[in-house]
């Protein structure tokens, strides 16, 4: 039996839409994401041992920021929601661009709690 890990993730659905480097066709959008890996939600089962080229398209202020990025799935499920199923990736080697978007995404979603005054 597998061993499940225990990785802090941060849920993201719906707001990352993740394309085919190759193709440029939707595949699907991020659940969550860690820094060795991601959880996507598409609309068909991903194949499971299979390497997907993979890209993100984030809008900037002056530009669109493409990280390109390579990902072997590990399991593939249907979703609770009829018509989704979630795809855990492990990524091969990040790229630096992927890191700083997941911790910048880590900062952005994280509780800090103001210091007391005293």
């Amino acid at each position: 039996m597998p061993t499940q890990r225990r990785i802090e993730r941060h849920q993201l659905p719906y707001y990352l839409k993740v394309f085919n480097r190759i193709t440029d066709k939707p595949m699907g959008y991020i659940g969550n994401v860690s820094v060795n890996g991601l959880m996507l939600i598409s609309q068909l089962p991903m194949l499971v041992g299979a390497r997907f080229e993979m890209c993100l398209k984030i809008p900037g202020q002056c530009c669109l920021h493409v990280i390109e990025f390579s990902g072997t799935c590990q399991w593939s499920r249907e979703d609770v929601t009829p018509g989704s199923f979630d795809s855990g990736f492990a990524l091969v080697a990040p790229p630096a661009d992927y890191v700083e978007m997941v911790d910048a995404l880590r900062l952005y979603f994280s509780f800090h709690p103001l210091a007391a005054s005293a």
